[in-house]
């Protein structure tokens, strides 16, 4: 600095007063702007969290969250499985299309904010100490904690957030780089421990510090060190700051994650009563039924059961009639997945909504239900089925407000029916006649008529070929009834099985005609519906899976990320529902508001549990003195 002094000073000595006036005007302007920003930085709002609508549930002098137990003991390992029906995995990188990421590859890493399970919309500071932001959003400065450190000990710091951002930004996943670019103009190190992102100016204000907050970090060094680039897929993970680390890996096989003893964290009050697992071990197996076979065998202690079927007829093994497994159904205030059947737009066959609704009524969720999942699913309907963000009845005025100036480009139905639903079908067999008819009506309307073989063709002669792609054989008794009711009314369907790479494949080369997906939404959706529903991310994103690209639907969109009030988000949701509904490019399925678990009885949770989580790896714990005992009698 002093030689910097130097030579301006010499430069200065020989010239003039104007001359001198000149030359030092850029620097009177850089600390007029510098006084300007002190100036605006005391107009900042400084917090410990933020919340899209209203206040915050916990204060900055919160001792825990309200749902765990702070006094939880440390120790014991949670296991469970994963089968191939899911897929195995070859990688640790879960923010690459490369290779197929082990289930929990994210766990490595932390965010600035994290949010909670007992509220919407609200976001606390992790690795931040600090936010704050002018009243109009448009930028924010985190402050990271003192001792924020990554795993190996090495300071958490304002330039390793930044090379997170930017390395997703230009590297990541396409359609995060697409969401991340509209929201976030850039970002810049204003010291070690603080980061400012800047926000496009048309980015919606809702939610916008909140992605900026969510994005994980990485160690810049620990990267530069790995000899990997970004985008390839690695089974040695990058390295964050969170309290597990990994300790064993057997690719396709096994995963074992570790909770770091010296983990920055430990005392943070976020924290308190969380992460209480010395070890989180996942067993992977080649199908369901060896993973089912491998908790009963206590090869593993918890499962989260996802099959009817299982729950209604399979937990009546030794271990559970000792009582040394609990089964129960715990409350879930959660919103449905959105599992679906669906249909790729991208084929021309598909492109008329009369042919998806023909296809669309030959399942027989009633049937299914009854016959195949013992009743104990519900219809999953709307895109937000299981909140109050569901479309019904006809359009409000509100609604009415966002729709009518776009009405030359929806679907009249929209305007004069209630949201599109399947009609209630016959339970007690898989083939409804009456959805038949309707059906094959439909298809004379579209053009596909029955010819003398019973098979549906169009004026080119052409069959309507339609292939269920699958990976997981839990599956055909659900897939084959379906393709039978199709193949009844003269659609050439088949089911067609792949293994799990192929499967991924061609999902992300988008070859295929119907998959099962899940479409899963927010309470408070935002940026995330572009890489769902959005017209510039139709064919990069791995999220839309059907391929939609409306420009009707993009307006409806940007109306639900720029709403600034809760009643105009549950307008424009409703509204969004709506269209997408009657877009009939996907079959839904079902869901359930109740979490089927199996888990051998040492591990204990906090009652009640939050209404939007179940939470067995994060703040649930072992009874180490039930364990023991369970241990002695031979359990597992």
């Amino acid at each position: 600095m002093r030689n910097r002094e130097s030579e301006a000073q010499a430069v200065l000595r020989p010239c003039s007063a104007s001359a001198r006036y000149w030359l030092l005007m850029p620097m009177i302007l850089l600390m007029l702007a510098a006084g300007m920003a002190r100036a605006q930085d005391d107009d900042l709002i400084v917090a410990h969290g933020i919340s899209t609508f209203g206040d915050l549930r916990y204060g900055p002098d919160f001792e825990h969250l309200d749902y765990v137990n702070p006094d939880a003991p440390k120790g014991g390992e949670m296991s469970f499985s994963w089968s191939s029906a899911g897929g195995s995995f070859d990688s640790l990188h879960p923010f690459t299309r490369e290779g197929r990421p082990a289930v929990l590859s994210s766990i490595f890493f932390e965010s600035m904010l994290e949010g909670t399970a007992d509220e919407i919309g609200s976001a606390y500071c992790l690795l931040c100490e600090t936010l704050a932001y002018p009243e109009d959003r448009s930028f924010v400065i985190f402050t990271i904690r003192e001792g924020a450190a990554f795993s190996d000990g090495t300071a958490v710091t304002a330039d390793d957030a930044l090379f997170s951002y930017e390395i997703l930004r230009d590297e990541g996943l396409p359609s995060f780089r697409a969401s991340i670019g509209r929201t976030i103009a850039g970002a810049e190190v204003l010291d070690d421990r603080r980061i400012r992102f800047d926000f496009n100016p048309e980015a919606p204000l809702r939610g916008r510090i909140q992605s900026a907050g969510g994005l994980p970090v990485f160690s810049r060094a620990s990267h530069d060190a790995s000899g990997y680039g970004f985008s390839e897929a690695r089974l040695e993970p990058l390295m964050g700051s969170a309290p597990y680390v990994l300790h064993e890996v057997e690719s396709g096989q096994r995963t074992v994650f570790r909770r770091n003893p010296d983990y920055w964290g430990n005392d943070l009050p976020i924290n308190q009563g969380r992460y209480n697992f010395d070890r989180i071990r996942i067993e992977y197996y080649g199908d369901a039924v060896a993973a089912f076979e491998g908790f009963t065998a206590g090869n593993y202690l918890f499962r989260q059961e996802s099959s009817s079927v299982n729950w209604a007829t399979s937990y009546d093994f030794p271990a559970l009639d000792r009582g040394h497994v609990v089964k129960a159904e715990l409350p879930d205030g959660t919103i449905s997945t959105g599992q679906s059947f669906v249909i790729n737009l991208r084929r021309e066959k598909f492109q008329d909504a009369r042919v998806r609704e023909a296809i669309a009524l030959m399942f027989n969720f009633a049937w299914t239900n009854e016959t195949l999942f013992y009743g104990l699913y519900e219809w999953n309907d709307s895109f937000w089925q299981n909140t109050d963000l569901v479309a019904e009845g006809l359009p409000s005025e509100a609604e009415l407000a966002l729709l009518e100036p776009l009405r030359d480009q929806l679907r009249p139905e929209v305007f004069t029916e209630e949201p599109f639903s399947l009609p209630a079908s016959n339970p007690d067999r898989s083939l409804d006649r009456r959805q038949a008819r309707r059906a094959i009506g439909l298809l004379e309307e579209a053009g596909w008529v029955v010819g003398d073989d019973g098979m549906v063709r169009n004026a080119a002669g052409q069959t309507l070929d339609v292939e269920f792609l699958n990976s997981g054989p839990m599956f055909d008794r659900l897939i084959n009834p379906y393709v039978e009711n199709l193949r009844t009314i003269g659609i050439n369907a088949r089911l067609t099985r792949v293994d799990s790479a192929q499967m991924t494949q061609r999902e992300r080369e988008y070859d295929f005609d119907i998959i099962t997906d899940h479409i899963p939404m927010a309470y408070e959706p935002g940026a995330g519906l572009r890489q769902y529903f959005g017209s510039q991310t139709a064919d990069t994103s791995v999220f839309n899976a059907a391929g939609l690209a409306d420009p009707a639907i993009d307006a409806l969109v940007e109306h639900v990320i720029d709403a600034e009030t809760r009643e105009e988000l549950s307008v424009s949701v409703a509204a969004l529902d709506r269209v997408l509904r009657w877009e009939r490019f996907r079959v839904p399925q079902w869901f359930n508001n109740a979490h089927w678990v199996a888990y051998y009885d040492i591990y204990r949770y906090p009652d009640p549990l939050p209404p939007f989580a179940l939470g067995f790896l994060d703040f649930w714990w072992v009874d180490a003195e039930a364990e023991a005992a369970l241990r002695e009698a031979g359990a597992f």
